[in-house]
């Protein structure tokens, strides 16, 4: 080890440093093949896992999925909102547009040694590896939740047990264009250097 910053600037660092998420509505097929998909799958269950207890698991949605899962979130938010017009409920259909979206469902539940918040970073892991692995990859990647996400009747729908939470729905697809960056933390503004 040791040496210039420059020379130990590799692929993996460029993409890290260099990441977008983009929005998913401009997320197009094709998407990740079957091979892909489980090998992205595979990659983003290889995060730290204090216990290894695998608080976490993925749903995956495709296809007539996501047909499926806009349907329930329609309908559910037409339960929700009675006074709003047709067009505004049918809007939440489309929220699944990507040509793959994963669910990272965080199982986190009271243990004899591992702290539940833990369990939950795990999780929370597990879709930022997932983010990147989509990206190196070739694909683009945005983890989002939604009100959705926080709607118990929509995640019994989902499958979710009583325990469960939504970690992020990962959208996986093809965007073409630039993606523009967003302002990031100045490193005076978040790090503190502790001196005893």
């Amino acid at each position: 080890m040791g040496g210039t910053l420059g020379e130990n600037m590799n692929d993996c660092i460029e993409l890290l440093r260099t990441r977008r998420s983009a929005a998913p509505v401009l997320l197009a097929g094709p998407g990740p093949t079957r091979e892909e998909r489980d090998l992205l799958l595979t990659i983003a269950a290889r995060v730290p896992d204090h216990g290894k207890l695998f608080p976490f698991r993925f749903i995956v949605f495709e296809k007539e999925g996501r047909d499926k899962a806009g349907a329930i979130f329609a309908e559910r938010f037409a339960e929700l909102n009675p006074e709003l017009d047709k067009a505004r409920i049918e809007a939440e259909r489309k929220n699944f547009r990507a040509p793959l979206v994963v669910s990272v469902v965080s199982r986190a539940a009271p243990h004899v040694k591992i702290p539940e918040w833990e369990q939950v970073l795990s999780a929370a892991a597990a879709c930022m590896t997932l983010v990147i692995a989509a990206n190196a990859l070739g694909f683009a990647a945005s983890w989002l939740t939604g009100w959705y996400a926080y709607d118990r009747a929509v995640l019994r729908r989902l499958g979710l047990a009583e325990h469960e939470k939504i970690a992020g729905f990962v959208h996986i697809g093809r965007h073409a264009g630039p993606r523009e960056d967003r302002p990031r933390p100045s490193l005076t503004d978040i790090v503190t250097v502790f001196d005893a």
